[in-house]
């Protein structure tokens, strides 16, 4: 009797270990299947009130599959338990005030290199804080606008810079770290640097060239301050005003956990 008794055990025990669980079907052909054309799966510790930090309700969150075949939002050596591997931080269309002067035009912000022995002149055109979650590298892409003329632009004037000089414009940011005041040091370390010739008179034009760069760093956890700046390099007997950022921009930073 006993050994029927356990030869039935067993027998339930194998059945029970290679059952195939169905859900809207008889016959499932897996061992989890969820029938029907509208079938759904929903994990409640996946959703934006308990996981908030890697879910924000708002856009797709990505999951990720370990090496044993669990699902997690935060992935396995992609990120960690409270931050998403991939986060854009900012995502801002035109950062770069477009009329700063009060001109009635795109003006953007003016940096000139006057006709008195001036080659080359640097100013700052934007600044933003950004707060980063943990130590990372970051992703900074921006695109900017540009707006020569051969007069001063903040006078409400334009023309065209002499014809045949060698104009360049180049912009970079460096950071603030800790937004504590940008030092001699942070202010050295160059980042995203970029520059565009200008052909002048019969060959260029009044208008808005356009030009964009990206640069990556790798930065500590806390609010940091972006200090953008605008170079203007001309010849030292002639006037050249540029406006930066006078027409749309965008500017977009990324963190990689």
């Amino acid at each position: 009797m006993k050994a029927k008794l356990l030869n039935l055990a067993m027998g339930l025990t194998t059945a029970i270990s290679f059952a195939q669980v169905g859900i809207g079907t008889l016959t499932p052909q897996a061992t989890l299947h969820v029938a029907g054309a509208n079938s759904t799966i929903r994990i409640e510790s996946l959703d934006a009130v308990n996981s908030p930090t890697l879910n924000d309700g708002v856009k797709i969150a990505p999951l990720y599959v370990t090496g044993n075949g669990d699902i997690s939002l935060a992935g396995n050596g992609f990120g960690t338990s409270s931050a998403e591997p991939l986060n854009f931080l900012i995502d801002v269309p035109n950062f770069i005030d477009d009329d700063p002067y009060g001109l009635g035009f795109g003006s953007g912000t003016v940096v000139n290199s006057n006709d008195s022995g001036e080659t080359l002149v640097e100013g700052e055109i934007a600044r933003v804080t950004l707060s980063v979650p943990q130590d990372a590298t970051v992703e900074v892409k921006y695109g900017i606008t540009l707006l020569v003329s051969g007069v001063d632009i903040t006078t409400g004037a334009l023309a065209y810079v002499v014809y045949d000089e060698a104009v360049s414009m180049q912009t970079y940011f460096s950071v603030d770290i800790d937004s504590n005041g940008l030092d001699a040091t942070e202010k050295a370390r160059r980042h995203g640097y970029k520059g565009q010739c200008y052909e002048t008179n019969y060959g260029g034009s009044i208008g808005y060239p356009y030009m964009n760069s990206q640069g990556y760093l790798t930065l500590p956890a806390g609010t940091h301050e972006l200090y953008f700046f605008g170079v203007v390099n001309d010849d030292a007997s002639n006037y050249t005003s540029i406006g930066f950022g006078g027409d749309k921009d965008y500017l977009k930073i990324r963190v990689y956990n």
